[in-house]
């Protein structure tokens, strides 16, 4: 995909690896960027650093839980700014616990926001694609999408449900010209990982990293960008050794002593 002259609109954008992805749209030549997040503020700021490098830029404050403010907002979006070619959902929440002291509410937020929320405006995005035959959707899931890990039970659920949910739609969709994506990085440097106890031995990488990959995965047109050597040594061992992956990660897991938690869309 040729990104210059296009639109895209990106979920998570007000900070982490979506700002990231905003960013090096902009620099890559985008012509128009609809950013979403809930925190209208750090949208703004995003928007005004973007706006500097000479691209258009629209914020909409979104809770992508709420289906009926996402409906309306999508629709009055695509009425205005269409077309849009360019997908990316990255919004996301984290939380952090061994699964026998997970609470509800919290499993109830990571599958609404990362799953549902996910889904909901694919759907509304990718049904305006179809029609103008033509668009792009990448999905963010991550390395935990492919090798579960021990203390983020529910976040790995989410993340390995995305890879399915885009292998389905990579088929469904493609009679329409729409391309479908799947986005993994490995652990990276956000506010999330922030607020998270991290696992021994992974070395973060920086969203800046996460973006150039993306922008390069879509040049080349591939359906799934898995980024960072880490992620590949581990996938890699997921196939080949299981039982030896599963050794390692009982090892590398922290010893958790209270829940930590972590959101990575404001």
């Amino acid at each position: 995909m040729n990104i210059k002259g296009k639109t895209a609109l990106i979920t998570g954008a007000s900070r982490g690896i979506g700002k990231a992805i905003a960013l090096e749209l902009a620099r890559q030549g985008i012509q128009h960027l609809l950013l979403v997040a809930r925190d209208r503020q750090k949208l703004a700021d995003v928007a005004t650093e973007i706006t500097t490098m000479g691209v258009k830029v629209t914020t909409l404050s979104l809770d992508l839980t709420q289906p009926a403010s996402i409906n309306i907002a999508i629709a009055q979006a695509w009425r205005t700014h269409r077309p849009i070619h360019l997908l990316i959902n990255c919004a996301g929440v984290a939380h952090q616990a061994p699964f026998l002291e997970t609470r509800l509410p919290e499993v109830e937020e990571e599958i609404s926001l990362n799953l549902i929320g996910m889904m909901t405006i694919t759907r509304l995005m990718a049904k305006r694609m179809a029609n103008q035959q033509e668009g792009t959707i990448v999905n963010v899931s991550s390395l935990m999408g492919k090798v579960a890990a021990p203390t983020m039970s529910t976040y790995s659920a989410t993340k390995f449900a995305i890879i399915g949910f885009t292998q389905a739609l990579r088929s469904e969709l493609a009679k329409h010209n729409i391309k479908v994506v799947t986005l993994l990085p490995t652990l990276t440097d956000t506010d999330m990982a922030h607020g998270l106890k991290l696992f021994r031995w992974v070395m973060p990488m920086t969203p800046e990293k996460v973006a150039q990959a993306l922008v390069s995965g879509l040049y080349k047109n591939s359906g799934e960008i898995l980024v960072g050597w880490q992620s590949y040594l581990a996938v890699w061992c997921q196939r080949i050794f299981p039982q030896l992956m599963q050794k390692i990660l009982m090892l590398a897991a922290p010893r958790m002593k209270q829940k930590m938690y972590a959101k990575a869309n404001s």
